[in-house]
Parts: structure tokens; C-alpha cells; sequence
């Protein structure tokens, strides 16, 4: 799939958001892609996750142990990536603020591991998960992810194969726009205190 074709089934499906958005990053931003919307039809999410599986170079695809992506976002991508590579699916939940494996989740020592993500901001859950990872003794070879809102900038420290890169402006709390802060803020993320 091109990008503007990926684009193209977030519009038609409602999940290309325009207002005054407060991400899960802490960060402010007039448009946001609501996943979860775009993953709803299990047949929109498998043909996504086949595309982005699909976009992986080979030697990652043939590499990889297990998916794990970080819950909540994760989480629908990530079990789909799973089917789409015929691997494993487990996600990471942050009870307690920290991500960890729970629900008898496990990672062996030196399991190669695909990160799955659904929309990449700035990168910060996507650390704190690759690094959940490496304490539970995995090693990330890879992350993918449906959408690159840097624009191609993120540096995770590990190869990154978005199925799109956008992007679309953010703001820290002190630099929103006048415009945009005129507008009700929205917080659609699934982070508590956050968004």
C-alpha cells in the first residue's frame, strides 16, 4: 500500500481526527489518528497489518521469535502482525506506570522480538517498551508500526519500519498556538493523566 493510500482507509473509516488533541506523549496537536477506529473492522485491520507485514525486509521477517506490542494501541496491530508473520502475539500493560509481561506472558532469553506499534509520536512508549523487553532478557530486532508521526525524525535504537511516516505539527503545553488553544481540548490517548 502507498501512503496515501493507507491515509485514504483512515479517512473512510472516521479515524483521522481534526481538533485540539492532547497526545499520550503530553504533547498538543490539531489532528490525531484514532487507530483503534481504523482496527475495528477486523478485515481493515488484517489487510493493514498484511501491508506492514508485507513492507518488512526480509532478513527482519525472517528473524523474528515473537511480536509484542504495548497495550492499549498496541495491542489489536500487534496480535494481527502475529497472523500476518504465522508468530506469537503478546502485548506489555503498564500497571503500576512501568510496562512489564503479565496474563502468563513470557519472552525467553535471547528471543528475537518484532515491536509492534500502532502510531509513533515521539517515541517514548516504544522505549519504554523495547526496554521492558530487554530486562525480560529479548532481544528487539525490530519495531514496526501503522503510522511515523515524526515524519522519519524518531530514533528508537532499533531499525524502524513504519507503514507510513506523517507529520503533523505538536506542541509542548507553553507553545500551542492562540487557534488551537481556542479549541475544547480532547484527550483521546489511553495513558492515564496523559491522554
Amino acid at each position: 500500500m502507498t501512503s496515501d493510500e493507507v491515509l485514504q482507509v483512515f479517512r473512510e473509516s472516521g479515524a483521522l481526527l481534526e481538533g485540539h488533541f492532547l497526545l499520550s506523549s503530553g504533547r498538543h496537536s490539531g489532528q490525531y489518528l484514532q487507530c483503534a477506529r481504523v482496527l475495528m473492522d477486523p478485515r481493515r485491520a488484517a489487510m493493514l497489518a498484511e501491508a506492514l507485514a508485507g513492507s518488512l525486509p526480509e532478513p527482519v521477517r525472517q528473524t523474528i521469535d515473537k511480536v509484542v506490542s504495548p497495550a492499549m494501541g498496541g495491542v489489536i496491530i500487534g496480535h494481527e502482525m502475529g497472523r500476518a508473520l504465522g508468530k506469537e502475539a503478546v502485548f506489555l500493560e503498564r500497571p503500576t506506570g512501568r510496562f512489564e509481561l503479565r496474563r502468563g506472558f513470557t519472552i525467553e532469553p535471547g528471543e528475537r522480538i518484532l515491536m509492534v506499534e500502532d502510531v509513533v509520536t515521539t517515541g517514548l512508549s516504544s522505549r519504554e517498551a523495547i526496554a521492558a523487553v530487554r530486562e525480560a532478557g529479548g532481544e528487539v530486532v525490530a519495531e514496526a508500526a501503522l503510522v511515523d508521526r515524526t515524519g522519519g525524525s524518531v530514533d528508537l535504537g532499533v531499525p524502524f519500519h513504519p507503514l507510513v511516516a506523517i507529520h503533523f505539527p505538536t506542541y509542548a503545553e507553553g507553545e500551542v498556538p492562540d487557534a488551537l488553544a481556542a479549541m475544547p481540548l480532547t484527550k483521546p490517548g489511553s495513558r492515564a493523566g496523559a491522554a
